[in-house]
């Protein structure tokens, strides 16, 4: 299981590696290395990382990352669950694609467990060549120097997949069988450029697919279930409608009472 990443705490020493290991990668950031080194290298990780950290700490855990944490017991409850199922055998790891642990470190400790055939997933429901793509590159550099070669193969995207959408149905059936059903829901999905998908990027596509199969699910019509986009970076356009002017436009309508959910994480 690959997970994002998090740095090791929340502290701007620790971010700066972090963001200098994600930030470099030519699939998240695609500015030509000759522009985006110097602003990179001169400003970003000058300034961002002592940022980053105050929001980072703002959500640490005793326990850590919440990121690490949630993918860590992630991996712990898929073994035993298909440990149940008769798959005992079965080696679960989980990495991170930026961070530790790392899909390196990770791949050569189930060569040394002996494992021939390795699914990689991904944890990121719909494809993005910023997430998922970029755990896949990673992998094939990774066993690039490898001799013996394992069978390996990739979950692309599972935003679609009717036990994920069950899942995440269920999750909200929950939420308003305590609380009561809101005025408003609003899918939040993370953003990336607007010029990515116009490049040929499916991701758009898919988070939409993700949102009216759950809308079904629900019984909500498209009034009532929104999807919209979080996370800007810089001065480009990304996908819109953007969920903070969504928020702020339901306010001025009137709206009493929304509820947010984020169908792109399963961590």
């Amino acid at each position: 299981l690959v997970n994002l990443g998090t740095p090791t705490a929340p502290t701007a020493a620790a971010l700066r590696p972090y963001l200098r290991q994600f930030l470099s990668d030519p699939r998240v950031v695609e500015i030509p290395r000759l522009v985006w080194w110097p602003i990179l290298h001169g400003i970003i990780l000058r300034t961002r990382p002592a940022k980053s950290a105050a929001k980072y700490a703002s959500v640490w855990t005793d326990e850590g990352s919440p990121l690490k944490a949630h993918t860590e017991k992630q991996a712990k409850l898929l073994k035993g669950f298909l440990a149940n199922a008769g798959q005992r055998d079965l080696v679960v790891e989980w990495a991170m694609r930026y961070g530790q642990p790392s899909i390196r470190s990770q791949l050569d400790a189930m060569r040394t467990a002996g494992c021939t055939r390795i699914l990689v997933v991904p944890l990121y429901p719909q494809y993005a060549a910023s997430t998922t793509a970029t755990v896949i590159d990673e992998v094939a550099d990774c066993l690039r120097h490898w001799r013996n070669l394992p069978e390996v193969r990739y979950v692309r995207s599972f935003g679609d997949d009717p036990g994920y959408i069950e899942a995440l149905a269920a999750s909200v059936r929950a939420h308003w069988q305590r609380n009561g059903q809101a005025d408003r829901l609003v899918l939040s999905f993370h953003g990336i450029p607007a010029k990515a998908v116009a490049l040929g990027d499916p991701y758009r596509d898919e988070c939409l697919t993700t949102g009216k199969l759950l809308a079904r699910a629900l019984n909500l019509d498209e009034t009532t279930c929104l999807i919209c986009f979080q996370s800007r970076f810089g001065f480009a356009q990304w996908l819109s409608p953007y969920t903070a002017e969504t928020l702020q436009s339901l306010g001025r309508q009137g709206v009493k009472r929304v509820d947010v959910l984020c169908p792109g994480f399963p961590a």
